[in-house]
């Protein structure tokens, strides 16, 4: 209904209802009363009856509080509102009490065809039925708004090449299911081509015939009302960001003939609860599952090898995921912002952990990581906020910065008794001369950390978040500090750098809240972009020393003779 139903449709979803009229026949005021099991209907008798009493819609407005008034009246409406087709079909009949819908509301297609049957009481709906123009029971009244004219040919356009059809585009109003023909012309359709479908919003079905074998980039990207969708046995491939941003599809099946997932191919698809991968697709592409925060589970078959960069990034409700022994790289973010992800065992084939792979999993409280592994990317673990310790086996040879940053649970590391490239020293992580520290637990007990002698370079996050350190001494060997090495460390009241550093990272001192004093002993470093940021401490310098100003990394600068 253009004005009745469509206004009261949005009435339902936000919990308004009506009160039952005493108006109208015995049999009107009896579906007003009726329970919540199936709304009772008008009579042709009633219907006929009712739209020579019933007041035209357009003589009543809403007023404050949402009620609903007849034209200059003071009091809220009690009756029966009819609204009608320019045809003269009626649209819709509806039943007020004290201004609310109350009772039963009835409503047309413009055909003759009934399109809706609610019964309201004690302000709520109780029960309601749709149906189509064609009068078949739908579920929801959206549903039975939608055209049944599904594309045909004429909303088509297509290409010809070979002997074999690509359909190319669609007229994006094109609404409801949509069956898409074998064959044009006589010849078969084989191929669904680049953005065919792209923002068609009122598509909820297609039927894709079994004479396709590709599904082209962006074919159906933006299809936001579409619900479900089975793609046949003869494809072999679906496209970059194919169903990209679908985000009402609940179901899909890939059949066992696919191969390859493309970039972003089921991204943002935000209702998809599961799915499963067929043993025939050796690559994930780059997102092909990213943003679907609706995903509890997924199964990765053996044939795949690599699992590609944000394969998996955002799916925030995945809580398990089994990886096969023939994956031999885990790209870049493939697994980040998967906060409910509980555990994962990475098989014995990977080789490479990619940056950000496992970033953000909150949830994650352990994780083995296999001897196959050889490097470990930067931030792969980064706020993993419930991982408590890590073991990093003899094959690894190279750990990306901050790989470990904001992991507030991390108590200890331990590295393999054969790794030649990285040992620790009570649970801190060194690389084998102990000449560079790379991390330092952020729940690891203790107040005061010295930093041993051998060091020269304090790594990038070193220190991330280890809100419980109030003192860290910095051994006059180390030359520089990485950026946001001291991040976080809440506790931290001063510190010392000594003479030999020249160089200090982005953010080094980063929400350092409690740190009130730095002495330089040396000249000024080279400073990185808000070095102090979040944090207001007073730098302290010696007399002789060089390149020093009024100020420091933007907070000022006194003499170490000056300090309280």
């Amino acid at each position: 209904m253009k004005k009745a139903l469509l206004l009261f449709a949005a009435l339902l979803v936000a919990g308004c209802g009506e009160k039952s009229s005493s108006e109208g026949s015995e049999s009107a005021s009896e579906s007003a009363e009726t329970s919540a099991d199936t709304p009772k209907s008008l009579s042709d008798a009633d219907v006929e009856r009712l739209l020579k009493e019933a007041v035209d819609w357009d003589s009543l407005d809403q007023r404050l509080g949402d009620l609903f008034y007849q034209v200059n009246e003071s009091e809220p409406f009690s009756g029966w509102a009819k609204s009608m087709y320019d045809s003269g079909q009626v649209e819709g009949l509806t039943q007020f009490k004290d201004g609310e819908p109350e009772g039963l509301e009835t409503g047309w297609h413009e055909n003759g065809q009934k399109q809706a049957e609610a019964t309201f009481k004690d302000g709520e709906e109780v029960s309601g039925k749709y149906w189509n123009s064609k009068g078949e029971e739908v579920e929801t009244w959206e549903e039975s708004a939608l055209p049944l004219t599904a594309a045909g040919l004429d909303d088509l356009t297509w290409t010809t090449t070979d002997g074999e059809v690509t359909i190319t585009d669609c007229d994006e109003g094109v609404p409801g299911k949509l069956v898409i023909p074998a064959a044009i012309e006589g010849k078969p359709v084989t191929s669904i081509g680049y953005q065919a479908f792209l923002a068609c919003a009122s598509l909820t079905s297609i039927t894709i015939p079994d004479s396709v074998t590709s599904i082209e980039d962006r074919a159906f990207a933006a299809c936001g009302s579409l619900t479900s969708i089975t793609i046949p046995d003869g494809v072999t491939s679906i496209g970059n960001d194919a169903f990209g941003g679908c985000g009402s599809l609940t179901s899909v099946t890939i059949p066992d003939s696919v191969t390859s997932i493309g970039v972003g191919a089921f991204s943002q698809c935000s209702s998809l609860t599961s799915i499963t991968i067929p043993d025939s697709v050796t690559s994930i592409g780059r997102s092909a599952f990213g943003g679907c925060s609706n995903l509890t589970s997924i199964t990765i078959p053996d044939s795949v090898t690599s699992i590609g960069e944000s394969a998996f990034e955002d799916c925030t409700r995945l809580t398990s995921i089994t990886i096969p022994d023939s994956v031999t790289s885990i790209e870049q973010g493939a697994f980040e912002d998967c906060f409910s992800l509980t555990s994962i065992t990475i098989p014995e084939g990977v080789t490479s952990i990619g940056g950000e792979a496992f970033s953000q999993c909150r949830s994650l409280t352990s994780i083995t990581i296999p001897d196959s592994v050889t490097s470990i990317g930067g931030l792969a673990f980064s706020f993993c906020s419930s991982l408590t310790s890590i073991t990093i086996p003899d094959s690894v040879t190279s750990i990306g910065e901050k790989a470990f940053s904001g992991c507030n649970s991390l108590t200890s590391i331990e590295v393999g008794a054969g790794n030649v490239n990285y040992t620790v020293a009570n649970g801190v992580l060194f690389n084998t001369e102990k000449t560079v520290l790379y991390t330092y637990p952020a729940s690891k007990t203790g107040a005061n950390y010295n930093i041993p002698d051998s060091v020269t370079s304090i790594e990038a996050g070193a220190f991330d978040r280890c809100s419980r350190l109030t003192s860290i001494t910095i051994p006059d060997g180390v030359t520089s500090i990485g950026g946001e090495a001291f991040g976080g460390c809440k506790s931290l009241t001063s510190i010392t750098i000594p003479e030999g550093v020249t160089s200090i990272g982005d953010l080094a001192f980063f929400f350092c809240t409690s740190l009130t004093a730095v002495t330089f002993l040396g000249d000024a470093p080279k400073a990185g972009e808000q070095v102090f940021s979040s944090a207001t401490p007073t730098v302290y310098r010696k007399p002789e020393a060089k390149g020093w100003g009024d100020t420091f990394a933007g907070r000022p600068v006194k003499l170490i003779s000056e300090k309280p």
